[in-house]
Order: C-alpha cells, then structure tokens, then sequence
C-alpha cells in the first residue's frame, strides 16, 4: 500500500512539474495577454534594438517569432494554435489570407504615423484601400553577382545566367514563385503566367540551367556569395544590399526582361488577442526615424516616405535599391493564382529540384 501511495506521489509530482513548464513555455511561445504582443515576421527582418525600444517605450512585451516563407505563416495561422498579433506576409499572400478571412481590419484612426507611407504604395491591388495591411518594407528580386570572380562579366539579362562559363556557378533561392518566375520571364511570359504550355516551357528552359546550378538555398546565399564561395546568385534587392554591404566587389542588377516588384505588409491575423497592442507596434513602426533606422539594419527599402530623410542619401538615391516609378511600372506584381496553380507552381520546382540529385 505505502509503494502505491509513494508512486501516486512520484505521477503527482512529475505532473505538477510538466504543467509548470508547459504554463512557462506558453508564455514565451506565441501566448498574448493584455501587456504583450507576438509578431511573426520573416528572419533577419526587424532591428532587435526596436523591440527594447518600443518595450520601454509602451510597455507592451513583444514575444518574437520567424518564419521562412509565406506558406509556412499561413499555415500555422490557419490552424490557429499560435496567437499572433502581427504579421507581415507578402501581397500574393494577404490576398489569400484575407479570403481565407484569417485577417482582422486595421483601424487607421489609431495610426498617426500611417500618413508617412509614400502614396505609391498605398490602394494597391492586393488590398484596396489597405483595410487589412499597411506597408513594411518593398523590393525586387534580381541577379547578385561578383565580377572579380568573373574575369569582370556582367549581367543585363536573364540570359545571361546560362553563360557555357558561369559551370555550378549559380545559386538559386529555394523558392518555387521566384525561380519558376524567373523561367517565365526568360522566355518573355509574365512571372504570373497559368499557361501550362509556357509553364512546361519555362520548367524545361530552367532545367537546361542544371550545369551551372551550384545550389539551390535559403538564407545561407548571403554567406556564399560573401565569402566568394559562389559567383551568381538570383536573390531579392534587401538579400543583395546585405551581401554587398560585407563585400563591396558585388554588384545587384534587376534583368531587363522585367522581373518581380514584391511588398511585403503588416496585418494583424484573426488569432490576434491584443488588437490595442498590435495597433500601438505597427503605428510605432511607422515612425520616420525608426522606419529609417529599421531600413538601414535590414538592408530593404522602406515605403515610409518620411524616413527617407532621416537615410544616407547615398542609399535612397541608389537605384539598385530604389528604382524610380518608370522602372518599377516596367516591373509584375505576384497575383494570387489559387491553390490549385500553385500547386503545379510547386510540382514543377520540385521537378527542377529532382533533375539537380
């Protein structure tokens, strides 16, 4: 009987101590309250300092999550074990969330700041009127490169990366839209195309590219092309500032084919339960000198019109990061092509993915 009472004692205790870890693990894991938010952002994607600041500043503790594409967020907000107050999705993918109704509306009466955003960014297609996203940071997807390792050739087009020389020379980011739309726009197709003869043209165009793929990554492409490991790689303007700011012999250009003008936006997904909070965090980032203080850790560039005066005008006046509107017009927007598209979207990288085994 006494080992029967002790043992009870044992499975009560370990019990105890199990919803201890687990209450503390909820608090540091994606669980708002009254005084805290979670944001769930893309990696390397906010100053840290920010965060300190805006803390002090509302005393509002803000939980940090990331993510590494946009339908690993989706995904993780629809099955809504997680509370997130804020995340910042890409245009394609707000569309989607906001007919998946995973989006609450943002009240503009509580964000002062929002009058910063440059107009061009604001009414766009993927949300008219910006009832469910306000702008974060915008770029282009385009060709990094290193001369020096290239007996000094350059980049104007697509094309180009199927240069006989350029052998496991290129990296390519791991990411189906990019490199299929890369394909597509090599050809002369828009990057949104659901023409599945120009998709299959394109898949096999893209395979002809196998011999001077070195690898297909992530976030590590940065790293790479830094330390001179790899000479070429198809990656975003803020991915490319990044390299280029650790290696001034890297150059970025945007192919003259056309290519991708992506944005990326901060919206409060339907799991949020610190709406106040979530309004106080965006409308904080929407000030001018932490817009531009937040531009120049990340390295992308800021739709916050009055940032711009508090940025080295070297920067801003640099078009590799900020083309002008008559460039960035000539530029796609990535449309929301439905499950089922992005589906044969994905089959065909993994395609690409397989033929490199």
């Amino acid at each position: 009987m006494k080992d029967i009472i002790r043992v009870s004692i044992v499975i009560l205790a370990v019990s105890a101590i199990l919803l201890f870890i687990n209450a503390k693990l909820a608090n540091t894991s994606g669980t708002s309250g009254k005084n805290s938010i979670t944001v769930f952002n893309w990696g390397e994607y906010l100053d840290p300092d920010l965060l300190k600041q805006f803390e002090e500043e509302t005393g509002i503790k803000v939980i940090y999550e990331t993510f590494d594409s946009n339908e690993a967020m989706m995904t993780k907000i629809e099955q809504g074990g997680t509370t997130y107050d804020i995340a910042v999705p890409s245009e394609y993918a707000i569309e989607k969330m906001n007919e998946s109704g995973l989006l609450l509306p943002i009240d503009k009466a509580k964000l002062p700041n929002f009058q910063n955003i440059d107009p061009y960014f604001l009414d766009l297609a993927f949300d008219p009127e910006n009832k469910f996203s306000v702008p974060y940071f915008w770029g282009t997807l385009g060709i990094a490169y290193n001369p020096k390792l290239l007996e000094g050739q350059t980049f104007e087009s697509w094309e180009d990366l199927w240069d006989p020389t350029l052998e496991q020379e290129v990296v390519l980011v791991d990411s189906a839209r990019e490199v299929i739309g890369m394909g597509l726009n090599a050809l002369g197709y828009s990057l949104n195309s659901t023409n599945s003869l120009e998709l299959e043209e394109a898949a096999n165009k893209l395979k002809t590219l196998k011999p001077n793929i070195k690898a297909i990554i992530g976030d590590e492409i940065t790293q790479l092309m830094v330390n001179g490991e790899a000479a070429v790689a198809l990656t975003w303007s803020g991915q490319a500032a990044d390299m280029m700011w650790d290696n001034e012999d890297i150059d970025y250009v945007v192919p003259e084919e056309g290519s991708n003008l992506w944005f990326d936006n901060m919206v409060i997904p339907r799991t949020a339960k610190n709406i106040e909070g979530a309004h106080a965090f965006i409308n904080f980032m929407l000030d001018a000198e932490v817009a531009a203080q937040n531009a120049d850790y990340v390295g992308y560039s800021t739709p916050n019109l009055a940032a711009m005066n508090f940025m080295d005008p070297e920067v801003i006046e640099d078009e590799r990061y900020y083309p002008d509107e008559e460039a960035r017009d000539h530029l796609e927007v990535y449309k929301n092509l439905g499950l089922e598209m992005l589906g044969t979207y994905n089959e065909l990288f993994l395609g690409l993915k397989m033929e490199l085994q």
